[in-house]
C-alpha cells in the first residue's frame, strides 16, 4: 500500500504551480455579455513585446548602474473597471542608450472578444536593497487594445507603437474615468517614450487551449505541464501534445472519521441548526429538515493551472467496513462485494459500484484531484407561497473534502500497490475554486445533543481518507459481452417486478464500467424526477430518504457556493440507477452502433529493424604473404601515371588527410579513376559445396555514371601451388567471353570513370571531391550461374584522392557480408509443429561469404583546350532569368515553315549568347522529335542566308510535306495512335494557317528560353524577371504546365533559396495573392515595373525500372574499359512552360525551362526479399543526424522523407529528442519473380532543398514455400514450374546445394505453355526458422525465370541416447571410438549414418547392412583441436529414404 505519508512532498510541485498561477476571474456581466454576442469560443493570440524607448523617463535613475526595468501586463475591463486574470511580470532588463530591450512573446486566449478588453503594461524600475529584496517603482503605463469596435471582429493584427503615460495604472479605477472609451485625452503622455509590440492571431494554440486557463498570459518559455518541451525553447509557437494513456480507478473507498454515521449526523445536525437560526420557526417534522439526497465524487486530471478535461462526477454509495474491492478472477473488473460473514453491518464508509477509467500523460506535475461533494434536500420556506404539507424541496451542493494526487512523481512506488491519500477540507485554496467544510471548525461548534455522537479521542486524531488502485486500462480484460447482458436484463427485470424492495436490492457480481455521464445542466437537476433514488445499504443513514427535488440555493449558500453549484452544472455525472434502467429499455442509435475505439500509445514494430549505418568492411589484409605473392603472380595491369611511371600506393588502413583546397588547386584537372576486380576468397561454409561459387559478376553505380552489370567472372584457382589446408586462397578472376571461354589477356576486370572538366558542372568538381572524401561505393556479388546473391560490401573512396599527387592506387581487401534471419529452434515435441509464433524471435546476423580483392586508382590527366566544355555559354550559377530583347526580327515575306524556321534559328542564336541555352521549340521540336539534333542544325542556321543552306531547308520541307501526304492516304488521323498523332500535328502541311503562322511568330518574341540542370529530390531555384511592358498598372497570373516547376510563395521559403544560392536581389514581403481554385498566383505590377518571380523546380518522380537481373557485357573495342557518359534514364527530359497572363487573359511573357536529366548520388542500397503479392512492411533506423548549421549542438533535426514511386507508402514519425528515428516502408506486393527498385530521399532541412541522403531500393519478391522438417531427415516438397510463350532451357539452382536437392538436377526443355514438376528434397542440419532460395535460370539468356522463396521451420529431433567422449587437445591425432546398433526390424536393413558436424566427427564407413534383430558396431573418428571446450555431434541413423531411425547426441570435451 502506498501511504499518503510517505508522499507528503508529492504534491509540493504541483501546489507550487497552482498557488503561483491562481487567476482572478472575470466579472459575470462581461461573461454574460459575451455569450450575448455569441462570443462563446476561445481564440489564441501571440503578443510579442519587443523594446521600450525612453529617452526622458521621470526620476531618472539610469545613472544608477544596479537599477533593472521590467514589465508587467494585466487584462482590464474598461467598462466595469476591473481588473482580471493574473499579472505577468517579465525578466529584469537594463538601459542601454535609452532603450530597453525585453524580446519577450506572450500568447492568450480568451472568449471575452469585446473592446472593453484591454491589455494594461507597466514599467517598472527594480533597485536593489540591503536585504538583498528589490524596490519596485512605476515608471510609467500604456494600454493595448486587443479588439476592434465591433464585437465580432478579432484583434487588429499588426505592429503597434503605445506611448507609455504618466502615473500608476490604478488610476484606471478612478470614478471619472467610468464610461470613456478613449483615455487618449485624460492620460498625460511621457515625451519620447513608447513600446514597440506586436499582436497577432495564433491559431496553433487551439491544440494546447485545454492546457491553460483563459485570460492568463503565458509566455513560451514557461513550462506547461502536458507538452513537450520545444528545441526552440518556445512550447507555444508549435505546441505539441504528450500521448495520454488510459488508466482505470479501481476499488475506490472513502473513508470519513470517526465514521460515516457519525459524520453525516454531525454535518446533518449543524446545518438544521443553521436553518433554524437564519428563518423562521417551523414545526419539527420529516418534511422540514434537511437530508441528505445524494453523495458525488468529483474526479479530475488538473496540472496546476487548470483541468486539463471537465471532471467527471461519480455517485458514491454507502457501504458496510467489511465490503472490500476484489478482482474478479475472470473478467479482472474491481467490484464492491459484501462479506458473507456479516450480517446487516451497519455502513462505515462510501464506494465506488464500478471503476472510472481517466487519461493521464507521462508528467510528473499532472496530478489528479478528488473533491467530495454532498446533495442535501431542505424544505421550501413560506415565502415560495406553497403550503406546509407541499412535499416541494430544494437541493443545494456543498463540497466536504478535496485532495490531489500526482501519480507520476514516484511511479515505481504505485506499482502493484493501493494508495491511500488523506483528504483535506477548510478554508484553503482548491482547484475547484469552492469553500470546503472544515473538520476542526464543525468539533467546536457542535451542539450539545451532538456531543453525545462526539467521537473519542482516538477517533479524531484520524484522517479522513481515500483508497484506490490505479491500473492501465489495458489490464483491465472485459468480461463475457453475453453473461454481462444477462445480468444487466436479470436486474432489470427483478426491480420492475419489486420496485418496493428497491432498497433490499443487492448489486450485481460483474456490474459494468461507469460510463461518462452527460453533464446536467441546472434545469435539468431542478426538475423533478421520473425514478426514485434508490439506496444500496440495508439499512438508511441518518436523514437519508428519497425526495423528489428542486434546485435551490442553500441556506449556508453565499457567493462562492453559488458559483459552485455553477461549476458543478457543466460536470459529467454518472447515475448507475439510470443505467439500470435505461439498458432494458430501447437503445439509442450511438449505442447500437457502439462506441469508438480508442488508440493505445503504440509503435509499431517492423522487426528486424535495418540499421542505416552499415558496418562498413573492413579494408586491411588479412591473407598471408604467400596468398599475396600468389595474386600478384598473375599479371595484372600497373596503374600508372601519364609519364608511365607506376601510381604511388596508399595505405588503406591508415588515415588519410583531405585538403580541398589542395585538391582544386591541381594542375591535372582531369581524373581517370580506375577499379581493378582482382581476386574473390571463398569462406567455407555450412550447406554449400567448397567450390561455390565457380562464376561471379558485379553491379555497382559510382558517383552520376549509369549502374555498371559486369560479364561473367571466372575464379581460378591453381593445383600447384601448395598452401595451408586451414587458409582459403584467392581466386584469380578472369573474364568470360560471349562463346563461353576464359578470357586468356591479362586477368582481372577493369573498369575505368574518367571526370573531367567536359563532364562535371560549372561548380560540380567541389561536390564531387566531396562525395570522393565521404561517401563509400556499394558493391554486390552475385553467382552468374544462379544469379543468387552471394553478399554486398562497401569501398571507401577517399583513397581515390589524390591531393595534388600525378597519381595513387591503393588495395582493398574487403569483407561480402550477407544479412540472415535465424530464428530460435523449436523440440518436435512441441505443441503444433506446423505453426510458429508471430512474436518468437529472429536473429539477424551478418555472415561473410567471401572477401573481395579490389585496386582502386586516380590517374590525374591533363584538360585538353581544344575540347570544349559540355556547358560552354552557360552560367550554371546565373539563377537570374531576364528576357533578352531579340535583335533580329520578321524581316516581311511569306509565313511558310521555312521561314517560320529561320525566324526561330534567329531567335535560337541571339538566346545562345545569353546566359541560357535555348531547347528547339515549334518547328525545332520537329527536328528533335525526328532524332535531329541542335548541334547538328546550329552550323547550317548560320549560312541560312546561302544559296546551299536554303536548298537544304526547302528539301526538309520538301520531304515533310510528302511524308504527311503519304500518312494521310494510309490512315485517318484520328485512328492513329496519340504518339503518332502527336507527330503528325507537328508536321507541316500546305494548309499552314497565316494566323497560326502569326500567333508562332508572337509567341517566339515574348518566349524566354533556359536550360536546367535536374537531378532527383534536388529543388533548382530561379527568379524570372517579370516586367510589365504597359503604361497601367496589371495584376499577372503565373501558370505552369508542370506541377513539378512552382512558384515559391512563402516568403521564408524564398528567403532560405536565395541565401542558399547566394541571390542578392530583392525580397518583398506578402508578394502574391493565393486563392483557392485560381490558375495560379497573382502579383500586381504598377506601370513599366518589373519584379523578380521566385520559381523552384523539383521533381520526387523517376523511371524506377531496371534492366533484366544477370550478367552483362560491356562495350568491346578501344574504349571496352572506360564507362561512357549517359543521360540518366531515371528523370526524363522535358519542357515546361511558364505563362504570365494579363489581366485580359493574353500572355504577358513566356518562360520556357528546358529539363535536362542529370543522374543523382546514391549514398546507401537496400536489397530485400519478400513473399510475393503481399505488402512488404519494413523500417530502416536513422542514424542521429545534426544539423551543421544549428547553434544549439543538442539540437536535433527534423527529418522528412520522399520517395520516387506514388504506390509506396514512405514515412516517418516525430519523436522526441534523443529516441531513434525509423523511416517506414509499405511496399505493394508484385508477382514472382520481379524485382522492384524505389528511391528514398531523407532530407534534413525544413523546405528540402536537397536530399541528405538517397537511398536505392531492391525489392525482390518471390513465391514463398512453407517447409516444417526435422533435422537430418529429408523432407520432400513440389514446386511447379510453368513455361511461357517460348521454348527455354532451365536448370535449378539452391542457395544451400547440401540441403537442398532439385530434381531435375540438369538441364531440361520448358516448352509453351507446359507445366513441370519440380521436387525438393530439404535435409537440413540446423534447427530454427531459416529462409533458402531455389532460382530457376535460362541457360541460354543467362536471365531468371522463377524464383522461391523456402521457409523453414526446423524442428530437432527426439534423442535415442546420449554419450559424452573426451579428446585431448593438440595432439595431431584426434581420437577413435565405437558403438552398437541393434537393428529394431526382424529383416535385413540398409542403413546411412550422418552427422550435423562432418568436420568434427567422422565416420568409418557411411552404410552399413545387418540383419533382423543384430547388432552393427560403428566406428568413430572425432578430429583433433587446437583449443579446449566442447561441443554436441547429433548422430542420425537413416534408412535409404533418408528418414531417421535413431538419433544419438555425443558430447564431446577437448581437454
Amino acid at each position: 500500500m502506498v501511504k499518503a505519508e510517505e508522499r507528503s512532498s508529492m504534491a509540493d510541485g504541483w501546489g507550487e504551480v497552482f498557488h503561483r498561477n491562481r487567476l482572478v476571474p472575470p466579472s459575470g456581466q462581461t461573461v454574460r455579455l459575451a455569450a450575448e454576442n455569441h462570443l462563446t469560443a476561445s481564440h489564441g493570440f501571440q503578443l510579442s513585446l519587443s523594446r521600450i524607448t525612453a529617452a526622458h523617463l521621470p526620476q531618472d535613475l539610469s545613472a544608477e548602474e544596479d537599477v533593472t526595468y521590467q514589465l508587467r501586463m494585466t487584462l482590464f475591463d474598461r467598462k466595469l473597471q476591473h481588473f482580471f486574470g493574473k499579472t505577468w511580470k517579465s525578466s529584469p532588463q537594463k538601459m542601454k542608450n535609452s532603450k530597453i530591450p525585453f524580446n519577450e512573446v506572450l500568447y492568450l486566449h480568451t472568449s471575452l472578444l469585446l473592446p472593453s478588453t484591454l491589455v494594461v503594461v507597466e514599467l517598472v524600475s527594480l533597485s536593489p536593497k540591503p536585504d538583498g529584496s528589490h524596490l519596485a517603482l512605476g515608471r510609467g503605463f500604456t494600454i493595448l487594445e486587443l479588439f476592434t469596435n465591433r464585437p465580432e471582429g478579432q484583434s487588429t493584427d499588426g505592429d503597434r507603437r503605445l506611448n507609455l503615460h504618466h502615473g500608476s495604472p490604478r488610476g484606471l479605477l478612478h470614478p471619472s474615468l467610468k464610461d470613456q472609451v478613449d483615455y487618449g485625452n485624460l492620460l498625460k503622455v511621457i515625451d519620447g517614450a513608447h513600446l514597440d509590440c506586436q499582436v497577432k492571431t495564433h491559431p496553433s494554440l487551439k491544440s494546447a487551449m485545454h492546457l491553460l486557463p483563459e485570460n492568463a498570459l503565458v509566455c513560451g518559455e514557461d513550462t506547461i505541464p502536458g507538452l513537450i518541451s520545444s528545441p526552440t525553447g518556445d512550447v507555444l509557437l508549435r505546441p505539441q501534445l504528450l500521448k495520454t494513456t488510459p488508466f482505470t480507478l479501481d476499488r475506490l473507498t472513502i473513508s470519513l472519521q470517526p465514521s460515516l454515521e457519525k459524520f453525516e449526523s454531525l454535518l446533518l445536525q449543524l446545518i438544521n441548526a443553521d436553518c433554524q437560526n437564519t428563518k423562521q420557526p417551523e414545526p419539527e417534522d420529516a418534511q422540514r429538515t434537511v437530508v441528505i439526497q445524494e453523495r458525488r465524487l468529483h474526479v479530475g486530471v488538473h496540472n496546476g493551472l487548470c483541468f486539463l478535461d471537465k471532471p467527471q462526477v461519480v455517485v458514491l454509495e454507502p457501504v458496510a467496513s467489511g465490503v472490500r474491492g476484489r478482482a474478479d478472477s475472470t473478467s479482472k473488473k474491481s467490484i464492491l462485494v459484501k462479506d458473507s460473514s456479516a450480517t446487516s453491518p451497519r455502513p462505515q464508509m462510501l464506494g465506488l459500484r464500478s471503476s472510472l477509467e481517466i487519461k493521464l500523460a507521462n508528467n510528473q506535475a499532472l496530478a489528479i484531484v478528488f473533491q467530495l461533494e454532498y446533495v442535501f434536500s431542505a424544505p421550501i420556506g413560506r415565502e415560495t407561497m406553497l403550503s406546509a404539507t407541499s412535499t416541494s424541496r430544494a437541493a443545494f451542493l456543498q463540497c466536504l473534502r478535496w485532495g490531489i494526487w500526482c501519480p507520476f512523481q514516484e511511479l515505481a512506488d504505485r506499482k502493484g500497490k493501493e494508495v491511500q491519500l488523506v483528504l483535506q477540507g477548510g478554508a484553503k485554496p482548491n482547484p475547484f475554486g469552492v469553500m470546503v467544510y472544515s473538520t476542526g471548525t464543525s468539533v467546536q461548534t457542535q451542539s450539545p445533543a451532538a456531543g453525545s455522537a462526539s467521537s473519542t479521542a482516538q477517533d479524531l486524531e484520524a484522517k479522513d481518507e481515500i483508497r484506490f488502485w490505479l491500473l492501465p486500462s489495458v489490464e483491465k480484460m472485459p468480461s463475457s459481452p453475453r453473461a454481462s447482458l444477462r445480468t444487466k436484463q436479470e436486474d432489470v427485470s427483478r426491480q420492475r417486478a419489486s420496485p418496493s424492495q428497491g432498497q433490499k436490492h443487492v448489486p450485481p457480481t460483474s456490474p459494468p464500467d461507469s460510463p461518462q455521464g452527460p453533464g446536467l445542466s441546472l434545469s435539468q437537476l431542478a426538475a423533478t424526477s421520473h425514478y426514485p433514488t434508490i439506496s444500496h445499504s440495508s439499512s438508511a443513514l441518518p436523514g437519508q430518504q428519497s425526495f423528489p427535488s428542486l434546485l435551490h440555493p442553500s441556506p449556508l449558500a453565499s457567493a462562492h457556493q453559488l458559483s459552485h453549484v455553477a461549476c458543478s452544472a457543466v460536470s459529467h455525472i454518472t447515475h448507475l440507477e439510470m443505467d439500470f434502467q435505461q439498458e432494458g429499455d430501447d437503445m439509442t442509435s450511438k449505442e447500437k452502433e457502439g462506441d469508438q475505439l480508442q488508440e493505445l500509445p503504440f509503435t509499431p514494430v517492423h522487426a528486424p529493424v535495418i540499421t542505416l549505418v552499415m558496418n562498413v568492411p573492413s579494408s586491411c589484409s588479412v591473407s598471408s604473404r604467400s596468398s599475396l605473392a600468389h595474386l600478384f603472380s598473375a599479371g595484372y595491369p600497373e596503374i600508372v601515371d601519364c609519364s608511365g611511371q607506376v601510381a604511388e600506393v596508399l595505405d588503406p588502413t591508415e588515415p588519410l588527410p583531405f585538403d580541398p583546397q589542395r585538391e582544386e588547386a591541381d594542375l591535372l584537372q582531369g581524373n581517370l579513376l580506375v577499379f581493378q576486380f582482382l581476386a574473390f576468397t571463398r569462406i567455407q561454409a555450412a550447406g554449400v559445396a567448397s567450390d561455390w561459387p565457380r562464376n561471379i559478376y558485379v553491379t555497382f553505380q559510382f558517383y552520376r555514371f549509369p549502374p555498371v552489370t559486369s560479364q561473367q567472372l571466372r575464379l581460378l584457382t591453381s593445383d600447384k601451388v601448395q598452401h595451408n589446408a586451414s587458409e582459403a586462397l584467392p581466386c584469380v578472376l578472369a573474364t568470360i567471353n560471349r562463346d563461353g571461354s576464359v578470357n586468356s589477356g591479362s586477368p582481372g576486370l577493369q573498369v575505368q570513370f574518367r571526370v573531367d572538366d567536359c563532364f562535371l558542372k560549372t561548380g560540380e568538381k567541389r561536390w564531387f571531391l566531396r562525395y570522393l572524401a565521404l561517401h563509400n561505393m556499394h558493391i554486390d556479388i552475385w553467382d552468374s550461374d544462379s544469379l543468387l546473391l552471394i553478399g554486398s560490401t562497401a569501398i571507401e573512396l577517399k583513397y581515390m584522392l589524390r591531393q595534388g599527387r600525378s597519381a595513387v592506387q591503393a588495395l582493398h581487401e574487403l569483407k561480402v557480408l550477407t544479412t540472415d534471419y535465424v530464428g530460435e529452434d523449436t523440440l518436435l515435441t512441441d505443441k503444433d509443429p506446423g505453426r510458429r509464433s508471430a512474436s518468437s524471435p529472429m536473429t539477424v546476423c551478418n555472415v561473410v561469404k567471401g572477401r573481395l580483392h579490389i585496386r582502386t586508382g586516380n590517374t590525374g590527366c591533363p584538360v585538353d583546350p581544344s575540347r570544349n566544355r559540355a556547358a560552354d555559354g552557360i552560367s550554371f550559377h546565373s539563377h537570374i532569368i531576364t528576357p533578352r530583347e531579340v535583335t533580329c526580327g520578321f524581316k516581311g515575306g511569306s509565313l511558310s515553315p521555312r521561314n517560320i524556321l529561320q525566324l526561330n534559328a534567329c531567335f535560337y542564336l541571339a538566346a545562345k549568347d545569353t546566359v541560357q541555352e535555348h531547347r528547339l521549340d515549334g518547328d525545332w521540336m520537329l527536328l528533335y522529335r525526328n532524332r535531329i539534333r541542335a548541334h547538328d542544325i546550329t552550323h547550317e542556321v548560320q549560312h541560312l542566308n546561302t544559296e546551299s543552306g536554303r536548298r537544304k531547308l526547302d528539301c526538309m520541307a520538301a520531304v515533310h510535306r510528302l511524308e504527311a501526304k503519304k500518312n494521310a492516304k494510309e490512315a485517318d488521323v484520328m485512328g492513329l495512335k496519340p504518339t503518332a498523332r502527336l507527330i503528325r500535328e507537328h508536321q507541316p502541311s500546305e494548309d499552314y494557317s497565316k494566323a497560326e503562322g502569326i500567333a508562332n511568330m508572337l509567341s517566339q518574341a515574348i518566349t524566354t528560353h533556359h536550360l536546367l540542370y535536374a537531378s532527383l529530390g534536388s529543388a533548382e531555384y530561379m527568379e524570372f524577371v517579370l516586367k510589365n511592358p504597359f503604361n497601367m498598372p496589371q495584376t499577372v497570373t503565373i501558370h505552369t504546365d508542370d506541377s513539378e516547376l512552382s512558384v515559391i510563395t512563402d516568403t521564408e521559403e524564398w528567403r532560405y533559396f536565395k541565401a542558399l544560392t547566394k541571390t542578392s536581389t530583392p525580397l518583398e514581403e506578402n508578394m502574391f495573392h493565393v486563392e483557392k481554385g485560381a490558375p495560379g498566383p497573382r502579383v500586381y505590377l504598377r506601370p513599366k515595373e518589373s519584379v523578380h518571380i521566385p520559381l523552384k523546380y523539383q521533381s520526387f518522380w523517376c523511371n524506377n525500372t531496371i534492366a533484366v537481373q544477370g550478367p552483362s557485357f560491356l562495350p568491346t573495342g578501344k574504349g571496352s574499359q572506360m564507362a561512357k557518359r549517359n543521360l540518366s534514364n531515371i528523370i526524363n527530359a522535358k519542357i515546361i512552360k511558364v505563362t504570365f497572363r494579363a489581366e485580359d487573359g493574353k500572355p504577358m511573357a513566356i518562360c520556357q525551362v528546358n529539363v535536362e536529366p542529370t543522374p543523382h548520388v546514391v549514398d546507401q542500397t537496400f536489397r530485400l526479399y519478400h513473399p510475393e503479392l503481399c505488402f512488404l512492411k519494413k523500417a530502416i533506423r536513422l542514424p542521429p543526424w545534426q544539423d551543421p548549421t544549428a547553434e544549439d549542438p543538442d539540437s536535433w533535426t527534423l527529418n522528412s522523407v520522399r520517395c520516387s514511386d506514388p504506390n509506396i507508402i514512405c514515412q516517418t514519425r516525430m519523436l522526441v529528442p534523443g529516441e531513434p528515428q525509423d523511416v517506414y516502408l509499405k511496399v505493394p506486393g508484385s508477382p514472382s519473380p520481379h524485382i522492384k527498385m524505389f528511391f528514398v530521399m531523407v532530407f534534413t532541412d525544413k523546405w528540402m532543398a536537397a536530399p541528405s541522403q538517397i537511398w536505392q531500393v531492391y525489392v525482390h519478391f518471390l513465391e514463398r514455400v512453407d517447409i516444417n522438417c526435422v533435422t537430418g531427415q529429408r523432407t520432400c516438397q513440389s514446386l511447379v514450374l510453368r513455361g511461357r510463350q517460348a521454348v527455354r532451357k532451365i536448370k535449378c539452382f539452391s542457395s544451400h546445394s547440401k540441403e537442398i536437392e532439385v530434381d531435375p538436377a540438369g538441364v531440361f526443355v520448358l516448352s509453351p505453355a507446359a507445366v513441370q514438376e519440380l521436387k525438393l528434397r530439404v535435409q537440413p542440419w540446423q534447427a530454427g526458422s531459416r529462409f533458402l532460395y531455389v532460382n530457376a535460370v535460362d541457360m541460354d539468356q543467362q536471365r531468371l525465370v522463377a524464383a522461391w522463396l523456402l521457409c523453414l521451420n526446423v524442428h530437432r529431433p527426439i534423442l535415442s541416447k546420449a554419450f559424452e567422449v573426451s579428446v585431448p587437445v593438440a595432439n595431431g591425432r584426434g581420437s577413435s571410438r565405437k558403438m552398437t546398433y541393434t537393428n529394431p526390424y526382424t529383416s535385413t536393413r540398409k542403413f546411412l549414418l550422418r552427422s550435423d558436424h562432418p568436420d568434427l566427427l567422422q565416420f568409418r564407413e557411411d552404410k552399413f547392412q545387418i540383419g533382423g534383430g543384430e547388432s552393427h558396431t560403428i566406428g568413430l573418428r572425432f578430429a583433433p583441436s587446437q583449443s579446449p571446450g566442447s561441443a554436441e555431434i547429433l548422430v542420425y541413423v537413416n534408412n535409404l529414404e533418408e528418414k531417421t531411425e535413431e538419433t544419438f547426441c555425443v558430447k564431446v570435451n577437448y581437454s
